[in-house]
């Protein structure tokens, strides 16, 4: 991860860096999600059911609740993951992955640092790009209903 404190969206807010103990992590998520977010496992394909998840909202971080993806950006891969061909402007960072000996992009929340998932370059159009996301990283909020506050 970068080593910078803080990152621009597409709003031009400044979107500030969440420092937070992995065992504060640990006391606030499941063990499922903490082993996705910040040991950078992987759930099962199928299993999430924000997969079949069609309504309009915001997909946000589990973790720190950074809005991540609009329900617009979403699509039916195939693949059995939740798949976006775009994020929010400035609210994910990459990073290059060799778990599987070749390199792969690698994505997580900016805020926190949480592992989403990975990109490839297999999605439809404007883009392009499927971001194949982790279901257990995320949480669904339906549009009409409040955001949560940002986890401190």
């Amino acid at each position: 991860m970068a080593n910078h404190k803080t990152s621009i969206d597409d709003m031009g807010r400044s979107i500030e860096k969440l420092e937070k103990p992995r065992d504060e992590w640990r006391q606030l998520l499941t063990a499922q999600e903490y082993g996705v977010l910040f040991d950078e496992d992987t759930e099962y394909p199928f299993s999430s059911p924000l997969n079949k998840e069609k309504r309009e909202g915001t997909f946000i971080c589990a973790a720190c609740y950074l809005p991540l993806f609009s329900s617009s950006a979403k699509f039916e891969s195939g693949t059995g993951w939740p798949s976006f061909f775009q994020p929010l402007t400035g609210h994910i960072g990459t990073k290059t992955d060799y778990k599987l000996m070749m390199p792969r992009t690698e994505y997580h929340c900016i805020r926190c640092g949480g592992h989403q998932g990975h990109v490839f370059d297999d999605g439809p159009p404007p883009t392009g790009k499927r971001y194949c996301n982790n279901g257990v990283a995320l949480i669904f909020v339906p549009e009409g209903e409040s955001l949560p506050h940002l986890r401190n």
